[in-house]
């Protein structure tokens, strides 16, 4: 499911919650996950424990010009069930876009997971201008929630 200014998508994961947050909130498996290609590596980045946190990332796109960080800044945290952060190229506080990770657990082995990339509160001229949204499509985004669910299950 998408709109114009957010991307949906969801899927039921053979394992628990706990497992799939583990994942999730470790910033040295998102390279595993990322189904855009862009991410390569977190940058000597700890587990994500409360919102608040900033961790690190190291990239390369295009739309960037290649190699770049970005720091990423948890705005939603709920052991277990959810995990958002907004992303913005390193040193710069986040222009707006948000990453989602809503979990429920679909009885004690299972647990249906639903991502959001949301760029609804991007508001700069410049940087619409600059960047067109969305960066990672849904096919994409379904690649990280297939990626998520065989790391989870290996």
């Amino acid at each position: 499911m998408s709109d114009d200014k957010r991307i949906t998508v969801q899927r039921t994961i053979d394992a628990p919650t706990t497992a799939v947050f583990d994942v999730l909130s470790n910033p040295q498996r998102h390279a595993d996950l990322d189904g855009s290609g862009f991410v390569i590596s977190d940058d000597r980045s700890d587990r994500i424990t409360a919102t608040g946190q900033t961790f690190r990332m190291n990239m390369s796109g295009d739309h960037m010009g290649g190699d770049y960080q970005t720091d990423n800044h948890v705005t939603g945290y709920d052991e277990n069930k959810l995990l958002a952060w907004q992303t913005a190229p390193a040193g710069v506080e986040p222009p707006g876009w948000e990453w989602v990770w809503e979990l429920e657990a679909n009885g004690p082995d299972a647990t249906d997971v639903t991502l959001v990339y949301d760029w609804s509160n991007v508001t700069d001229p410049a940087i619409l201008q600059k960047v067109s949204f969305p960066l990672v499509s849904q096919s994409q985004l379904e690649d990280s929630l297939a990626n998520l669910a065989e790391s989870v299950s290996g």
